[in-house]
């Protein structure tokens, strides 16, 4: 010990290849809920203060609910909420959640999503599903009137803020005034549109071209797009999904026809196509981890909202779709398990 204060130690020098500390799990959930940010902007501008109010209720529940598990585990909640997961997945929920949805509904999905989606199977790395997806289905399939109950997109429009919470709070129903149909919701439960709309731009083809969805996707687009570029995930999944659901819409596109299934922009820009690219299907819990088994999960995340978007009962099928393909995720992974280093073999 005396002696190596005496000599100046000299840097350690190694060979390449250098592997470089990857991102702590706090600051991958941090940085993915940031990119989120400019959506939940949009949110906020078409759709008024309903999008905060859920995200403080989702936040703080999924806080409060993860707490409560880990603590009759008999562990210390603090440092298991340190890895911001909890936070993320009450992020994910609350801007999927239409905006004046009642306050208890809110809270019973998001705990619903921690306690069964997460802890149940050990916590965070052991989740089969997405957990806020599969709140989210819960919710849908409980209360459907609700969940498809949207206010009007406007540009800067909502409700003011106290009539907000008194939707939210009071309960009752919203006045027909308040709500509207989705693009989606319209195109699906009328068949189509006709020649006419398209020409002219009146009825969902005008609607679409202004109600603010577009915007909305756009937003989330540009957050996965910094996301891609501070490489929080590979860009397989998110391309393989959009390139199968704009092939399989072309394909089916009538160019407007009262048979038509929508067109490739129909479909890339309404409901929750974008958010669920870059925000749910690269989950790296529950989606496939090889690179060719992203690039099939990817795609058959795309057909499957395709199908249910043009032949389910549901108009939009982000939700669906992904739990589905979670099921699959383990057979994927099986067959396109790249080899061991060192004796050859493609990811």
């Amino acid at each position: 010990p005396g002696g190596i204060g005496r000599h100046r130690m000299s840097p350690l020098v190694v060979s390449s290849p250098h592997a470089h500390r990857p991102l702590g799990t706090a600051t991958v959930m941090q940085r993915v809920a940031l990119a989120a940010v400019p959506g939940l902007l949009a949110l906020i501008w078409f759709f008024g203060w309903g999008v905060v109010v859920n995200l403080l209720l989702a936040v703080g529940a999924a806080l409060a609910t993860e707490a409560a598990i880990v603590r009759l585990r008999g562990r210390a909640p603090i440092p298991v909420l340190a890895d911001s997961s909890a936070v993320l997945t009450g992020v994910l929920l609350a801007l999927s959640l239409p905006p004046l949805l009642p306050w208890w509904m809110t809270l019973l999905g998001t705990a619903f999503a921690i306690a069964f989606g997460k802890q149940l199977y050990g916590g965070i790395g052991q989740n089969p599903f997405n957990p806020a997806m599969l709140g989210y289905v819960v919710l849908l399939i409980s209360f459907p009137v609700e969940m498809s109950t949207w206010a009007p997109a406007l540009a800067g429009g909502g409700l003011p803020l106290g009539e907000t919470l008194a939707q939210i709070f009071a309960g009752g129903p919203v006045p027909d005034a308040l709500t509207g149909a989705t693009p989606l919701d319209d195109f699906k439960f009328r068949g189509g549109l006709t020649s006419e709309e398209w020409r002219t731009g009146s009825g969902l083809a005008g609607q679409f071209a202004s109600v603010g969805w577009e915007w909305v996707n756009l937003a989330f687009l540009a957050g996965g797009a910094w996301m891609l570029q501070q490489r929080l995930f590979t860009w397989h999944a998110p391309v393989a999904m959009l390139a199968t659901l704009a092939f399989l819409s072309l394909c089916f596109w009538d160019g407007g026809s009262s048979d038509s299934l929508g067109s490739p922009a129909h479909h890339l820009l309404s409901g929750a196509t974008m958010f669920g690219a870059f925000f749910i299907v690269t989950d790296p819990v529950s989606s496939a981890t090889s690179l060719r088994g992203r690039l099939i999960f990817g795609a058959g995340v795309g057909a499957l909202v395709f199908v249910i978007r043009a032949f389910g009962n549901y108009p939009d099928a982000v939700a669906f779709a992904v739990l589905l393909m979670n099921l699959a995720a383990p057979f994927i992974d099986q067959y396109t398990r790249p080899r061991t280093y060192g004796h050859g073999g493609a990811a």
